[in-house]
């Protein structure tokens, strides 16, 4: 079979754990990358062998390839993303898909009407710890879930938003903590828990309010369908990274993970399930999954069968989440979905 031809939109940090998938891939070849620094975007060209453009649109208008990966600020997600699909090229976006449910809808409307696959990178779901915590509920070993907990503290300070003017801006990043750092724990506790009725949250900015124009720190408290309750606490105000902890309380036992490690306690006793390989060359917080999501939406384009990614619909979720933090924050009332 011939491999997938694949370009990259946005030569940042993030990009290199894209390519590195990518060169590995056994099902696609990285043909080419595209980034408006001139000097950035040759560096990676060199690195990886393939051909450079300083304007994207060249790239997926002249090059041959199959699909794009887009690496850029968020603001840039979805204008970008059509242009490839109008193009005929199959897109992996990087999260968030877009700044806001909207636009995240009329991109997906884009995809339908090009009948071109969307994915989106929301990696953590493909963790050894999330997919065997998954199994556990859906086969419901310890019963029915009651709660939900998810704890974010981190550590971001001024240099980090100075160094890249898009971030801290409602109108380029979309929002703070919520929708840079605190998706991707958001994304798990509606997988795992499942149709939510409403929100009821707060936002604040407490470290970085001379720096930034969004929240450095949220809360909220999510109400499930069918009964569960959930907590959510994020900050970018900690002194480090601390690991994310998810716990799901249920009715026979507890989950956790933790620290690259599943854990669960039923009976009285507890025992580690299956932990996360991390091999140290990427920030642990980013996880080591990026390459097992980006196979799998190779597999979904290949055989046409998009149930082996996460989709532009799946991934709307944590945004109308983060949608619905904002709008409770200001009306102090439950956002209901």
């Amino acid at each position: 079979m011939e491999k997938l031809k694949v370009g990259i939109i946005g030569c940042g940090a993030i990009s290199g754990v894209h390519a590195d998938a990518i060169m590995s891939s056994e099902n696609a070849v990285l043909t080419a990358v595209a980034d408006i620094d001139q000097d950035v975007c040759k560096e990676a060209a060199q690195r990886y062998g393939c051909t450079g453009y300083t304007d994207y649109y060249d790239m997926i208008r002249s090059e041959a390839i199959d699909a794009v990966h887009i690496c850029t600020p968020h603001y840039l997600h979805v204008p970008m993303a059509i242009q490839a699909l109008k193009a005929g090229k199959h897109v992996m976006v990087e999260k968030p898909i877009a700044i806001g449910v909207e636009e995240a809808g009329e991109l997906i409307e884009v995809a339908k009407a090009a009948g071109k696959h969307l994915g989106v990178a929301f990696q953590n779901r493909y963790n050894n710890t999330s997919k065997q915590a998954k199994a556990l509920l859906e086969k419901k070993a310890l019963g029915e879930i009651k709660g939900i907990k998810g704890l974010v503290t981190w550590y971001r300070d001024e240099a980090y938003y100075k160094d890249s003017s898009w971030r801290g801006r409602h109108d380029t990043e979309g929002g703070g903590v919520l929708i840079n750092q605190a998706i991707h724990t958001l994304d798990l506790m509606q997988w795992f828990g499942g149709e939510m009725l409403a929100i009821k949250g707060n936002i604040d900015t407490r470290m970085l309010d001379t720096v930034i124009e969004v929240e450095d720190t949220a809360d909220a408290t999510v109400y499930y369908d069918k009964g569960a309750v959930g907590i959510f606490y994020a900050t970018n105000c900690f002194t480090t990274n601390s690991s994310v902890e998810i716990e799901i309380h249920c009715e026979k036992g507890m989950l956790t993970i933790k620290d690259g490690e599943l854990t669960k306690v039923c009976d009285g006793k507890k025992e580690m399930v299956v932990d996360d390989h991390h091999d140290g060359k990427y920030k642990s917080y980013w996880g080591d999954s990026h390459k097992k999501l980006i196979e799998s939406f190779y597999k979904g384009i290949i055989t046409d069968d998009e149930t082996y990614y996460v989709t532009g619909e799946q991934s709307i979720c944590a945004l109308e989440m983060i949608k619905g933090i904002y709008a409770s924050a200001k009306t102090g009332k439950k956002y209901y979905f």
